[in-house]
């Protein structure tokens, strides 16, 4: 059975190890990233990315929070921008104009998660994947907003998509994919279920299976183990894999995986 197109890695054996020797020296060159997030009750994804995207070597990294969280966390979070919202603290319709706006500034997107469930909210995440043509990765409670209509998530060149074995059975399912991603496959089952699906739509599929994060595009498939101390791992994951994007924007598939090593 030829699975030539799985790429097995390891921190201490990386797949691209040439992209760990090639990254910018200066912040100037190092990229900017714009991440979007949080509700009136939680802005800790947002939070953890800004974080995250700065120890992983982005240049310049802005984050938009609802204005509902102005009060709060302006004094311990002072680079955040605040965009309109909802009477329960969610992004509003017009919220739009101001993430396309800051989008255009940026060189990717990161929907970072803590949206909460609003569906004002919904129609502004679907109004906005289907404006912005540029880098946008997607991640945490974000994803689940598009369960029910996989398509704009599956079928959107340019997007990376990091998810839980749990949403990629329902965008799976809701796609009209014929093979059912079970918990109780076996490895090379799971890889090559895997490898087919993403043959079918543009996006970058990034997945923790067990104890390893696997990486999907155009049938290309990468494992990585993932250290066993950490539980939480999307938001960290999708703000590292978008500061490798934007400096390797011509290697995705190497730059997702390698972010994984990094």
């Amino acid at each position: 059975m030829d699975t030539s197109y799985w790429h097995k890695q390891t921190k201490q054996a990386p797949a691209y190890e040439a992209l760990l020797w090639s990254r910018p020296e200066n912040r100037l060159h190092a990229g900017k990233l714009l991440i979007i997030g949080g509700n009136g009750y939680d802005f800790k994804a947002p939070a953890n990315a800004y974080g995250d995207a700065l120890n992983a070597g982005i240049g310049v990294a802005k984050v938009i929070l609802p204005d509902s969280m102005r009060k709060t966390v302006s004094d311990i979070f002072p680079e955040a921008d605040y965009a309109p919202t909802t009477p329960s603290g969610s992004f509003a319709r017009s919220s739009l104009a101001q993430m396309l706006e800051a989008a255009e500034w940026a060189d990717a997107v990161l929907l970072a998660g803590n949206f909460g469930r609003n569906s004002e909210t919904a129609i502004v995440l679907e109004d906005f994947l289907g404006a912005y043509k540029g880098k946008v990765i997607i991640t945490h409670d974000a994803v689940d907003y598009f369960l029910h209509n996989a398509a704009p998530l599956l079928d959107k060149t340019g997007t990376t998509l990091v998810i839980s074995l749990g949403q990629l059975q329902k965008l799976a399912v809701n796609a009209g994919f014929t093979t059912a991603f079970t918990s109780s496959m076996d490895l090379l089952r799971f890889v090559e279920t895997f490898h087919d699906f993403s043959r079918l739509h543009p996006s970058n599929l990034v997945v923790k299976r067990g104890e390893s994060i696997f990486v999907a595009k155009s049938g290309k498939i990468s494992s990585t183990p993932l250290p066993t101390d950490q539980k939480i791992w999307r938001v960290e994951t999708a703000a590292t894999m978008a500061v490798w994007w934007i400096q390797n924007p011509q290697s995705t598939f190497k730059a997702l995986t390698t972010a994984l090593v990094a």
